[in-house]
């Protein structure tokens, strides 16, 4: 697949970039003229060991010698805005690509997974699995696309121009590129996030889920009617419902996004009963078709609840089915199973909305209540007292106060998002909203306070509660916690009831993204794998099916990466019977913007998950001596990392040396840059998403491999390396652990910050920083066999080599803003405006940087 890359995308790109050179925009041929010179000076000076600041002050001295620092600065911009067009090129063209430098038939995909199956003779067993397995793509509103909606769709039609060799539409829409803003005037709103996803829901994810479905049906013979396991595959959608340090969402905006959800499936459903119609037009069947086809537009354009919910467009449906099989011999009848089939997967709901709340606000928000129902000392002898004192007194609560008692705006706006719950399940089904996720959960009472909560509020007058509860631990320390957290759950005698009635199954939810961000890349993920692995132990005793939904971000220090060897690796020590992750921003218009790479990673997944139960193997579950080595790994290198989270310049560098404090002005989510109102940077109260995108933008990607190289020397010098080595090639968990750690050293450029190795207040923190890169790159080398990082994927180290090549000129541009002002000691507007503008460029080559 190498050779077609280079034939399919490099070449490519190096023909299509030339023709920004004559798009009809003022000083375009300058600035495209220059622009590679600056990068050859770039490429250049990094080798001889010059700084950004010197790089571009021989740029300036050679060919603007006569200008002024405005037009200088003026010249920057305008290469900025250049390059970030070159990125936009670049990405419709690799998407152009796709299915010539991926193998849509081959390893993981349905098509090779079924080859294996049959010469196997495995084919029952698969049905079987399929019957009860699950697959949920969780969308979140996190801020990592930087492309603005406008743009995206840009670059959907010039993929389209560029599959089909269309130059002169090409040449058009660059023309539209270069006059369209990159850069949102203002923050979205939680509900134009909403409609930005909704959008992928509609075009993309409506199509390839329900493709995957019946190609999968058709090829194992079963009829597409009687499948009950409609939930196969799914969506789950957090926009409107995470309010997680976001207090732009509301009980309003929950409401708001389930309608607009329910009118896109709903829009979806009348295009595809028309495209049906077209076939059925026989007696006694098309007078149905024609009357569902008037309801679902009564429905969606009138106000008129023609039908309610999905159960009573289906009864007509399945007449009309009835209709064809008695008076037409079953003619044409695979159109409308078809149809059917997406009305019962996407139902009146489309996505599966959350809601998520930080334990901490819950706190809150019952001691007030139990400040109004026994005044001020009732509450401080309640913060005083134990886990099980809390326990105790808050279930004994049999009724809230009125709403009007309530004295906190915030505390009031918590409670009404249970009666948006309520208003969802009524109007979108219960599918359509019955979870509560609680983030930085800690202790057996944060879920219990959360189900008392929904008792008293959702679950009023009623025998069940309709609501799940999912606890999410995220730290080290929670990690470790969570099994006993979780017995103490199973243990009570309520929410032992509850769960009874809710079929006896957990789900549970890790955080990847501030589990790294806690404890680094290597115990992060250890700690992860060993408490599913606990969690899943404690529930099979309990007698609960546990499933466990993993928080991902889209790069490797998140918890991205290749995603599909991580849920091959898993053991049976992990249950298997769903996988549930969230993807975010860039990941999401990357890996599922286009109904080809939708499809196709969507079948990486389900395979991961069905080949990991019908093939199960001893070497995923990992041997005694292979754990202790990854335990080892895993100590050694959290303690590398917190001694450099520790350091006493780590907090101040973060915030007067990377972009972070410029995240919040990118315009590019709703919600905060960080947790909690006060002015000071308190590391606890950074989001993942800034932590780790500042990190990127610098080329030094911390969070991703940090602790690595260190932890690997260790087993070296303690005589265990040719252990670590058989275990890289027996373990696929480990090889895909390091695996994407290497992505993320590929994605570093330490020479664009080699300035600071002579800062007298930063400079001994980058000197670790660059100590622990170049020693995870060559221990990584070392245990893998490799010559060069990622030589067992060329595609991505191609990929990779060119993005970087491409945004070269704008990370230069970044580091001479950010040296600059660290040399004057004060800030500049225009430099300040420099770092802001190159960071969109950056983000977006990188694709899965934050």
């Amino acid at each position: 697949m190498s050779k077609n890359y280079q034939t399919e995308v490099a070449k490519r790109f190096t023909i299509y970039n030339s023709l920004f050179l004559d798009l009809p925009f003022n000083d375009i041929y300058r600035t495209g003229t220059l622009l590679p010179i600056l990068s050859s000076k770039c490429h250049e000076g990094y080798v001889q060991g010059k700084t950004p600041k010197e790089i571009i002050g021989q740029f300036f001295s050679e060919l603007m010698l006569d200008h002024s620092e405005k037009e200088r600065h003026t010249l920057l911009f305008q290469m900025v805005q250049y390059v970030e067009r070159q990125v936009v090129l670049f990405d419709s063209i690799e998407d152009a690509a796709f299915e010539k430098v991926n193998d849509l038939k081959g390893k993981g995909t349905i098509t090779a997974l079924l080859a294996r199956v049959d010469n196997d003779k495995k084919k029952e067993a698969l049905i079987e699995k399929l019957r009860t397995f699950s697959v949920r793509l969780t969308l979140t509103a996190h801020p990592t696309q930087f492309y603005p909606g406008n743009v995206l769709g840009i670059i959907t039609d010039l993929e389209s121009a560029i599959r089909g060799n269309d130059l002169g539409n090409v040449n058009l829409l660059l023309q539209q590129l270069g006059k369209t803003g990159f850069i949102n005037k203002e923050k979205p709103t939680p509900y134009g996030e909403a409609i930005s996803l909704i959008w992928f829901l509609e075009n993309v994810f409506y199509h390839s889920i329900s493709d995957i479905l019946i190609r999968l049906l058709n090829m194992l013979d079963i009829p597409v009617h009687t499948w009950e396991n409609t939930g196969l595959l799914s969506v789950g959608f957090w926009p409107g419902g995470d309010r997680d340090g976001n207090p732009f969402v509301t009980h309003d905006i929950t409401e708001q996004v389930a309608d607009r959800l329910q009118k896109s499936i709903l829009k979806c459903f009348y295009r595809d009963v028309r495209k049906v119609r077209r076939r059925l037009t026989f007696k006694n069947v098309e007078p149905i078709l024609l009357n569902v086809e008037k309801g679902i537009y009564s429905t969606l354009f009138e106000n008129s609840k023609v039908y309610p919910n999905k159960e009573v467009l289906l009864d007509e449906l399945l007449e009309a089915r009835d209709a064809i099989i008695q008076h037409h011999d079953g003619l044409f009848l695979e159109h409308l199973d078809e149809f059917i089939l997406k009305v019962k997967i996407f139902g009146f709901h489309f996505a599966n909305m959350d809601i998520r709340q930080d334990s901490r606000k819950h706190d809150a928000l019952w001691e007030e209540i139990i400040q109004i129902d026994g005044g001020n000392e009732a509450k401080e002898a309640f913060v005083r007292s134990s886990e099980e004192e809390k326990i105790t007194k808050v279930l004994s609560f049999d009724k809230l106060p009125d709403l009007d008692a309530i004295q906190d705006n915030f505390h009031q706006e918590m409670l009404k998002s249970f009666d948006a719950i309520a208003y969802v399940q009524e109007n979108n089904g219960v599918e359509g909203l019955h979870r509560y996720i609680i983030s930085n959960a800690q202790s057996a009472f944060h879920v219990l306070e959360v189900f008392h909560l929904a008792k008293l509020t959702l679950g009023i007058g009623k025998e069940e509660l309709i609501l799940d509860i999912l606890p999410l631990f995220e730290t080290i320390d929670d990690l470790a916690k969570a099994p006993e957290i979780m017995e103490q759950l199973y243990q009570n005698e309520a929410y032992r009831k509850h769960l009874e009635r809710r079929g006896a199954k957990q789900t549970i939810m890790l955080g990847f993204s501030d589990g790294t961000k806690d404890g680094g890349y290597i115990r992060a993920n250890w700690s992860i794998l060993m408490a599913k692995e606990q969690l899943t132990k404690i529930s099979r005793l309990y007698e609960i099916s546990v499933v466990f939904f993993d928080g991902r971000g889209g790069p490797p220090a998140r918890g991205g990466g290749n995603m599909h060897n991580f849920y091959a690796s898993l053991g049976q020590h992990v249950e298997n019977e769903e996988i549930q992750v969230t993807i975010q921003g860039q990941t999401i218009s990357a890996n599922y913007g286009k109904q080809v790479s939708c499809t196709y990673n969507l079948e990486q997944l389900l395979s991961a998950g069905l080949e990991n139960h019908l093939y199960p193997s001893q070497e995923k579950n990992l041997l005694a001596d292979q754990r202790a080595l990854i335990d080892q790994m895993a100590d050694v290198s959290y303690q590398a990392y917190k001694s450099f989270k520790n350091h006493p310049q780590f907090i101040p560098y973060l915030e007067h040396v990377t972009p972070l404090k410029y995240f919040g002005q990118v315009n590019i989510g709703s919600r905060p840059l960080k947790r909690g109102k006060d002015e000071g940077l308190k590391f606890e109260d950074l989001r993942a998403i800034p932590f780790v995108g500042s990190w990127a933008q610098m080329k030094q990607n911390i969070p991703g491999f940090f602790g690595v190289g260190t932890a690997l020397e260790a087993l070296k010098e303690a005589g265990k390396f040719d252990q670590t080595k058989r275990l890289y090639q027996d373990s696929l968990f480990f090889r895909s652990l390091l695996g994407n750690s290497m992505q993320s050293l590929a994605k570093s450029f330490y020479p664009a910050t080699a300035y600071l190795k002579d800062n007298p207040n930063y400079g001994a923190l980058w000197q670790i920083m660059h100590k622990e890169y170049k020693k995870s790159i060559q221990m990584l080398l070392e245990v893998s066999g490799m010559d060069v990082l990622l030589q067992d994927n060329p595609v991505s180290r191609e990929s990779i080599a060119i993005r970087e090549k491409i945004v070269l000129p704008l990370i230069t541009i970044q580091q001479y803003a950010i040296q600059s002002m660290l040399d004057e000691g004060k800030e500049d507007p225009v430099l300040q405006k420099l770092i802001l503008r190159t960071m969109f460029g950056i983000i977006n080559a990188a694709r899965n940087a934050a």
